[in-house]
């Protein structure tokens, strides 16, 4: 039998139904004694072992410039002048929630800017 190139597969997997392929696959499985099944146990630690892919920021302090900080919260949250006066004379409050740490360290950073100490957890 001829060897098939790459490409002369694929075209002869586009002419077959979904169903010959499935059972294409179960033969190959068969013939050479493997799995096209997903490893989803040795994934599973590894997912575990990850670090938190989304943060919530919180301001803790609005240091020297409140209105510099009323300011920012206000631009971030989209929340009126008074919401974000009220949350900032309530500190702590939650800047942000389910965010990715990178967006939260470029708040931060701005907060900091402006005197506030901001906490990311």
């Amino acid at each position: 039998m001829a060897k098939l190139t790459n490409e002369q597969f694929i075209e002869a997997l586009k002419e077959m139904s979904l169903l010959e392929i499935s059972d294409l696959v179960k033969a190959i499985e068969k013939e050479f004694g493997v799995s096209a099944a997903a490893p989803a146990v040795a994934a599973a630690p590894a997912a575990a072992n990850a670090a938190p892919s989304l943060v919530t920021i919180s301001l803790t302090n609005a240091g020297s410039g409140k209105v510099a900080v009323i300011k920012i919260l206000k631009e971030i949250t989209g929340s009126g002048l008074m919401e974000a006066k009220s949350a900032v004379d309530k500190l702590p409050c939650i800047i942000k929630e389910g965010i990715k740490p990178e967006e939260a360290k470029e708040i931060a950073a701005k907060f900091e800017a402006a005197g506030a100490k901001v906490e990311i957890k």
